[in-house]
Formats: structure tokens, C-alpha cells, sequence
């Protein structure tokens, strides 16, 4: 009987709180033992986990976390104390494989944690949301069109990005730290979830490490085409018959595009409404006629009415991985828009939507018009056969299972 440790920053929310808890219900239909760690849960309601849980250090070890990283730049470098209580547990536990997701986000010691898995040769899987792990202190890079990352990295032009610094820069001895930390592990295995992601770790220091690309995947039997609520949302939203364009984000930071959105509203004709969901009030104080802010919903019958009704997804993201929203809205029916950025583009084919250039406005109005002057039903079906054949998260958490199996044989083989 297989025992899977899992760690994350997070529990139940956002799309790695959702991947590590489908990944540790298949431990556990296979028979096995699922232990999930993390730091912090901000639903305070809700469905428990199937799996154990651990909570990895204090709101207070938290906090103390954020300001020294933002005085000292040094993410992923304090709540030592919090690790090695962390780790007693990890004891009592002896898990036959150690799932890494986010190790960043001010909670662990990662020194402390990758001694610890040296020391007592555990396997590793980690997958990789995120370029954290091989940069010097930033999440992406793309924005910025910086490659240190490549060779080392100094002077880093994101400081006040996450994971912000107020006054040190000290990229450069946090890259030198990971790169001693994560290449000295015997038995690990990088997952990134994009083949972007991929190739960006052939050109990092993790290079000679082994690697297996397993995309991220969604629920498509609970998202689904939604007809029977359309004409009661459009009442309540007031778009009528126009054509609507949809836009989602957890947060509307600057890198997934708002300004663009504002941008394209000023081409769209007076048929065509703009729908954004996640917005803040504040945000929403500052929106144009023709677009309709909503805030963020954890009412799921209203987010797949939306994406239903929604005649394409618009992601104008400047920076991503492979973002799950795509994914949603094929699983609807609704074709998708993309940047050309990371692997936010491979949820995609020429059937099922368009690719445009970063920052090209008049190519995404181009893009939005050209499926906006086509009926919705020309897509719908292949938007949906696709986000099935490709996107279902029980075959992509299968893929871990098989994954963790092959580890394991090999490591009873050794």
C-alpha cells in the first residue's frame, strides 16, 4: 500500500488546491494512504479533505515569513522552526513518495525540507505550476523579457513583483541556493503542467533532471454546457441578445490583461457586451458602458451559465502557465482567445480558437470579430469533444498514479 505525501501552499483553493486534492482521492481509490500539508485555507466553509491533513506553521510564522521576505528577499528562507515541527509529522507519516506542488508562498523552509528528503531518500514528484523554482526569485519572467534564469540571475528588473522585496536584491544567492538545493535530490522527477513549461526547464539548471509533462485537467462532467439558464442570466445581466464577450481571472492583476480588455472595448460595436468576472469593487468603479464587472462567484451554476452564454473566452494573459479557464470555457462549448503566452495557447486548435500576438489590440478585436460573425453552434460541439479527449482531470490524475507506480517498483527494485 502506496503512502503519498503532497505539499502545497494552499488547500481547496485555486487550481493546485483542487489538483492536489483529485490526485490524493486517487491514492486513495487505488487502496493507498494520502497525507496532503499546507499552509493556508482561506475557504473557511466547505467540502473537508478525503485525504489527511497537516497544517504547516501559524498565521503568525506566515506573517513574520512575508516581512522578512520583503526586508531581506529571501522567500522560502525562513519558518525553519515551523519546517521541523512540519517534519516530526512527516516522521510518523513515512511516506514512500514526497509530492511537491508550491513550496513558495511564505510558509516552509526549503533548505530544512530538501536535507530531510536527502537524508532519508525519499522520491520526489514536483510539479511545477510556476518558473519559481529555477529562477532567482520570480514566478515569471515573460513580462519583463528577462533570460538570467539561463545563467544566473542579479539585479533582478521585478522587485516589487511576488514575491516582492522592498530594499535587498539578493536573486543572485537565491539562484546559487536552489540550484544546490533541488539538483542534489537522488530521486526526483519534474512535472511541469504545460510543454512550454517543459522546454523552459531543458534551458534552466534542472536540465539533466528527469522530467514528464502532465497537463492540468478540470471536471468536465461538473463543467458543462449550462442552455437551460441562458435566458434567465441575460435577464439578470441585462446583455439582452447581444453577443457577449467573457473574461474570468481569480485576480485581475496586471498581467492577465484588464487594460486590454479596456483597450478592445472601445472597438467592440454596440451588439457586442464584454462580460468580466473577478473584479474587485474598486476595479469595477472604473469600467466602461459596454462592460459588465462581476465579481468573483463560487456559485458554479452562475460560472457555467456565463461561459455558456458567452459566444467566445477572451485571455489576454501576459504571463501564465496553462490556465485552467481555458480549459472551462472549451469544456462548455464557448471557443477560446489567447495570447500567445506560455502554454495557455495548448489548450487550443484551429477548430476551437485563435492565437494572437501579446499587446496586439487590433489582432484581438480581429480575432473576437472573426468568431463573433460566426454562429456559436460551429464551435460548440468540437470545443466541448476536445476538452473531454484532452482535459479530463481523472485521466490526468491517472497519470500521477502511473507515475508514482513506476517510482515505486523502481524504488523496491534498488
Amino acid at each position: 500500500m502506496m503512502k503519498v505525501l503532497q505539499i502545497n501552499v494552499c488547500l481547496h483553493i485555486g487550481g493546485t488546491g483542487m489538483i492536489m486534492e483529485g490526485i490524493g482521492q486517487q491514492v486513495l481509490n487505488a487502496g493507498g494512504e494520502s497525507v496532503i500539508a499546507y499552509s493556508r485555507n482561506l475557504i473557511a466553509t466547505g467540502p473537508r479533505s478525503a485525504s489527511r491533513l497537516i497544517r504547516i506553521g501559524s498565521p503568525f510564522d506566515f506573517y513574520r515569513h512575508v516581512v522578512l521576505s520583503r526586508l531581506f528577499d529571501g522567500q522560502g528562507l525562513y519558518s525553519r522552526r515551523a519546517t521541523l515541527d512540519f517534519l516530526k509529522e512527516v516522521d510518523a507519516f513515512q511516506p514512500d513518495i514526497i509530492h511537491l506542488h508550491n513550496i513558495h508562498g511564505y510558509y516552509l523552509h526549503y533548505p530544512t525540507l530538501f536535507d530531510y528528503i536527502q537524508r532519508h531518500h525519499i522520491p520526489v514528484v514536483w510539479t511545477l505550476h510556476d518558473c519559481w523554482p529555477f529562477t532567482g526569485r520570480c514566478a515569471y519572467f515573460d513580462a519583463v523579457g528577462c533570460n538570467q534564469w539561463q545563467q544566473g540571475c542579479e539585479s533582478c528588473p521585478q522587485k516589487s513583483h511576488y514575491p516582492a522585496t522592498l530594499f535587498w536584491d539578493r536573486s543572485q544567492r537565491n539562484y546559487r541556493l536552489k540550484k544546490a538545493c533541488f539538483t542534489a535530490l537522488d530521486h526526483v522527477t519534474f512535472v511541469p503542467v504545460s510543454d512550454w513549461l517543459g522546454d523552459l526547464l531543458s534551458h534552466s539548471f534542472l536540465k539533466d533532471q528527469p522530467k514528464r509533462v502532465i497537463h492540468n485537467g478540470i471536471d468536465i462532467d461538473r463543467f458543462r454546457p449550462m442552455p437551460d439558464s441562458q435566458a434567465d442570466l441575460r435577464a439578470k445581466y441585462g446583455v439582452g441578445g447581444k453577443k457577449v464577450v467573457l473574461g474570468v481571472a481569480s485576480t485581475w492583476e496586471p498581467r492577465k490583461g484588464l487594460d486590454d480588455f479596456l483597450k478592445l472595448a472601445t472597438k467592440l460595436p454596440d451588439e457586442v457586451r464584454i462580460i468580466l468576472l473577478g473584479l474587485t469593487e474598486q476595479q469595477m468603479k472604473s469600467l466602461p458602458a459596454n462592460i459588465l464587472g462581476l465579481r468573483r462567484t463560487s456559485n458554479y451554476e452562475e460560472l457555467l451559465g456565463l461561459y455558456t452564454l458567452s459566444h467566445v473566452f477572451c485571455n489576454p494573459t501576459y504571463e501564465d502557465n496553462f490556465p485552467t479557464t481555458n480549459l472551462e470555457a472549451l469544456a462548455c462549448g464557448t471557443p477560446v482567445i489567447t495570447y500567445r503566452t506560455g502554454g495557455s495557447v495548448e489548450a487550443i486548435d484551429a477548430e476551437t480558437g485563435l492565437v494572437v500576438e501579446k499587446g496586439d489590440i487590433a489582432g484581438l478585436y480581429e480575432a473576437v470579430m472573426t468568431v463573433l460573425e460566426q454562429p456559436k453552434e460551429r464551435f460548440s460541439a468540437k470545443c466541448r469533444a476536445r476538452a473531454v479527449a484532452k482535459w479530463n482531470k481523472e485521466d490526468r490524475f491517472k497519470e500521477y498514479l502511473d507515475l508514482y507506480n513506476e517510482i515505486h517498483e523502481e524504488s523496491h527494485h534498488t
